[in-house]
């Protein structure tokens, strides 16, 4: 017997070989990198929204109290957002990235930090205070796309409130209510003042109260 019978295998065992390589393949490519892709999925589908920070252009945020709107600076420099109404001042950058970071990172950590919606019908929002919302948050995007959060009560227990995104009725008739963090309503609720940036006096010299006396000259 030659040395190239020896090595030569059985046809049935090669096909068995590469149908385990292509099975190994398989599990490698769906269980385990498709398992990344999944979890990346899963992340984005709890998002609120699936924008970035810096896609966004301009926001408006109306209160009971309060209507503010805030525009992107144009230049890159200190400070990052300017309030545009109802005064003309350059905004409080750290005050505007609490509610930034909400809006883009913030998710529901309600039922296992899945981001929990409920179907009710348009004409129950009431129960919800939608209809009659504390606040409403109205984005709008670089690529001038717009999106809104309106925000309602508090849940049952304080620890979510109700609220709703890009309202829109489903062909059901019905509206997608969602939960979210309760630090929208601590982001949103704010005095005008708390908006503005703030005055730095760390440059500013200290003011002499009594004048220096003048000097004479002695006899």
């Amino acid at each position: 017997m030659t040395n190239d019978q020896k090595m030569k295998l059985p046809r049935t065992t090669l096909i068995l070989i590469l149908l385990a390589l292509g099975l190994g393949g398989f599990v490698y490519f769906y269980e385990i990198r498709g398992a990344t892709v999944r979890e990346e999925a899963k992340e984005q589908k709890q998002k609120i929204f699936s924008f970035a920070e810096d896609d966004v252009q301009s926001l408006t945020v109306k209160t009971k109290k309060l209507t503010l709107n805030l525009e992107r600076s144009p230049e890159s420099s200190n400070p990052k957002w300017l309030i545009k109404s109802p005064i003309s001042e350059p905004a409080n950058d750290a005050i505007v990235s609490y509610l930034m970071d909400l809006l883009v990172k913030g998710n529901s950590d309600a039922y296992g930090g899945k981001l929990r919606t409920l179907s009710t019908p348009a004409k129950e929002l009431g129960q919800f205070a939608l209809d009659q919302p504390q606040a409403t948050i109205n984005i709008t995007l670089k690529n001038r796309q717009s999106h809104q959060l309106i925000l309602g009560k508090s849940n049952f227990n304080g620890r979510f409130l109700y609220a709703h995104t890009d309202p829109a009725t489903k062909p059901d008739g019905n509206i997608n209510v969602l939960l979210v963090s309760t630090d929208f309503a601590n982001a949103v609720n704010r005095e005008l003042s708390e908006w503005k940036q703030p005055v730095d006096n760390s440059q500013k010299l200290p003011g002499l109260s009594t004048p220096l006396p003048t000097p004479t000259n002695g006899k």
